[in-house]
Parts: C-alpha cells; structure tokens; sequence
C-alpha cells in the first residue's frame, strides 16, 4: 500500500478541493500519512494569488522532493496552472494537474507509474466550461463543512490572476450540492460554509438559479443547522436578498463584503464594480435586517498609484463604516494583470505602514463589536476542545465570534446557549452555560 501525504495552500476552495482529493486516494486503497518524511507520493494542491503563495508553493513543492527524493511529487492547482501559460515547470515537480484537472488525480498516478516518465495534465483554464465535479462524503472536521459550488471568476480586477488561473463562473449542480450536504449531515456536520471562488456568481451559466434560491434550497435539508457564507461580491447584497435571508432560520448572520478599498478613485483603478456610497447604504441594510450582523471585509493596501490622500480616504470611511473584522493585505505584483503595468508602484515601507495602521483599527473595531455584546445569550457550534486546558471547550456564533467556555460534560459538535461574559486578549470570548 503505497503511502500518500497531502498539503494544501490557499483559500477554502483549495482545502475542499485538497479533501476530495484525499478522499479519492482513500477510497482506491492509498495510505494517508503526514506530510513529512517517508511518503511514497506527495501531492501539494497550490496558490497563486500573491508572491507570497507563489514563494510557499515552490518551497512546499522542493521540500517534498528533499523529504524524498524518490517519491512521486504531484502539483496541482492555480499556482501551476499559470506557470504552464509560461511552460515553465519547476523540474522538481514529476505530475502536473491544473485546475480543472484534480479529478483525474487517480487517472494520472496509474499512467506515470505505467509510463515512468513526466506528465501535465493542464487544460485552456479560460475556454473550460466544465465544471469538475469533485465530492466529499465526509470531512475531518465533522462539525462544519465547506461547500465549494462555483469556480472560476469574469470580473477580471486589475490586480487579481485568479481569473486567468481558473477560468470563466462554472456553477455546480443544484442536486449535487444537495446530495453532497444529506451524505455530509449523516457525518454529523452541522455547519455549511458555502464558498467557491466568485459565490455570489453561482447560477449565472445555468440560467435559472441564482445563490439566494440554493441557499434556500439547502435550507429545506434535515440537519443543517447553520448556513455561513463565503466571501461576497457587494453586488450581492441587495433588499430582496436581504428579506430572503432573514427567513432562513439557519442563516448565519456574518458578511465577508470583498470592499478592498474604501476610496473611489482606487476602486475605479482596480476596475471594481461600486462605489463606496453603494457600500456605505449595503452595511446600513444588513444592519437594518439583522441584529448585531458581523461585517467583515479585504482590503489592499498599497495599490499602484494610492497617495497619502487616497489611504487616508481610506481609512476614514472604514472608520465610518464600522466593520467586526477586517483582512489587510499589502498589494502584491501579478505579472498579466493591468495592475502591474500601472504606475507608480508603492514602497514596501509605506505598504507596511499603511498595512499596521489598519490593522490596528480592525483590532480596535473588533473588540468593541464584541464587549458590545457581553452579557447576551447566543448559540455556540462547540467544535473542539481547547489545546492545554483540560474541561475547556471552543466554537463560534453565529456572528463567526470566537468562544470559549468551561464545561465538565463533553461538548464536541453540539450547539448550546451560552452567556458571554469577557473579551480575552487571546481573541475568545469567555462564555458560561
């Protein structure tokens, strides 16, 4: 039995994608181990969407060869798939699978092992109108799952290679998305994170489904009790959206709006579709809908061009705008995009600062969206227990808030009312039953 370890970069449609694959191995009689030393075949499921994960994929790719120069090393993903545009592939790597191609994993083991020699598998991402069809009967972590029901993106951001790495919106099939969730909620899970990566696009090559009519879809399915969606496109969010939403019971009340900035002429440069009163009148309206929503948001410092006046601009309209959390990322050069032709290209000094300030303003926001909240009642996912502390249990809300609570009773996978009490500095919430 042939010993296979995994690795997985990126984003949550990645780690599926990486589930599936692992699930696959599983099912024709592979051996899962650690990624360490001593796999007879490695498979690293890559990113592409920064330098940085370019960096992380090329070195988790050569750290696999040194662990075993004899092993058979598989890349597959975005970062590879835009590296074959160039057709330059690291040497390292002895089986290529693009996007579009991960299903044919078992497939492709079988002919390098008949073959005994290199093969690429990779497709014209950007003429694909497949969607590939992977799946999951079970997860690791059985209390919540992500469900990836779209790939690809035609919103082309200046800055963003994504696009070119996974191809035009391919929407999975309502009733295999639903087959998936009963087949995952006899599992135990309880929890559906719905994700892909453009979501709010799913439906659009179909015809006659949209996002809102799927989740309302998988609403119906015994056993799911919580719904949680990835990130959003703004465009998403509209007052028919809304009211829809607030009548799912399970609805999770948490957006993840993809702003990436809060100034006008920055978001024009980076050819987003709204403007930042189009944001400002969509937080005011989940805010209407929902009691004590978490807005969550990207947001891109340093892009080409961005002035002193146009981060402070901002800067104050995040101020303004008030959201629970928000990722920053430093702008990072895709060769391809029309951002990296644009000038001029911002200092890493200044990225970093700009970077700190806001960073510390989410840490700010976020602890006052949570002593806002103490001493109310809300529901707890308990997911697992915590690392050191015997009796110590950890979950979220539905609000995506970080809880943890004492209990001597176990309290794995089940969704309990607790009391808040205090913010920690850990980034928990400390509860009581």
């Amino acid at each position: 039995m042939k010993k296979v370890a995994l690795h997985n970069l990126g984003c949550k449609v990645n780690a599926y994608e990486t589930e599936a694959m692992q699930e696959m191995l599983e099912h024709a009689g592979y051996e899962i181990v650690p990624f360490q030393e001593g796999a007879d075949i490695y498979v690293i499921n890559t990113c592409t969407v920064t330098n940085i994960a370019d960096r992380k994929s090329r070195q988790m790719l050569h750290r696999a060869r040194k662990m075993n120069p004899d092993a058979v090393v598989v890349a597959a993903g975005c970062y590879v798939q835009a590296q074959a545009e160039k057709q330059v592939i690291d040497p390292c790597i002895d089986i290529v699978l693009g996007n579009n191609k991960k299903q044919d994993l078992l497939t492709a083991l079988q002919a390098y092992e008949e073959a005994h020699g290199d093969l690429r598998e990779v497709i014209d991402i950007n003429h694909t109108k497949e969607y590939e069809n992977l799946h999951l009967t079970k997860q690791g972590e059985h209390t919540r799952a992500y469900i990836k029901v779209q790939d690809g993106c035609n919103q082309f951001c200046s800055y963003c290679i994504i696009p070119y790495a996974r191809g035009r919106v391919r929407s999975r099939k309502v009733e295999d998305i639903l087959e998936e969730i009963v087949n995952l909620t006899k599992h135990g899970c309880q929890e559906f994170v719905i994700t892909g990566i453009h979501v709010t696009s799913y439906g659009k090559d179909l015809g006659d489904i949209t996002l809102i009519d799927l989740l309302e879809e998988i609403a119906q399915i015994d056993g799911v009790k919580r719904i949680r969606l990835g990130s959003l496109e703004p465009g998403f969010i509209t007052k028919d959206t809304l009211d829809r939403l607030s009548k799912i019971e399970s609805f999770c009340p948490h957006f993840h709006l993809s702003l990436q900035s809060g100034c006008d002429s920055v978001l024009k440069r980076m050819n987003r579709k709204y403007t930042t009163q189009d944001i400002r009148e969509k937080c005011k309206a989940i805010r209407e809908h929902f009691e004590y929503p978490a807005l969550t948001t990207d947001i891109i410092v340093g892009f080409p061009g961005e002035t002193d006046e146009e981060f402070e601009q901002t800067r104050e309209f995040l101020e303004e705008i008030n959201l629970y959390e928000m990722h920053i990322f430093k702008y990072s050069i895709r060769k391809g995009t029309r951002a990296a032709d644009m000038k001029p290209q911002i200092d890493d000094q200044i990225k970093a600062k700009r970077s700190n300030i806001l960073l510390e303003m989410s840490k700010q926001h976020q602890k006052a969206f949570e002593t806002k909240q103490l001493g109310m009642v809300k529901e707890v996912l308990i997911e697992e227990k915590m690392h050191g502390k015997d009796h110590y249990y950890t979950g979220h809300t539905k609000e995506y808030m970080k809880v943890a609570l004492y209990s001597e009773e176990p309290l794995e996978n089940k969704i309990i009312k607790v009391k808040l009490l205090q913010v920690l500095d850990d980034g928990y919430v400390l509860a009581k039953c």
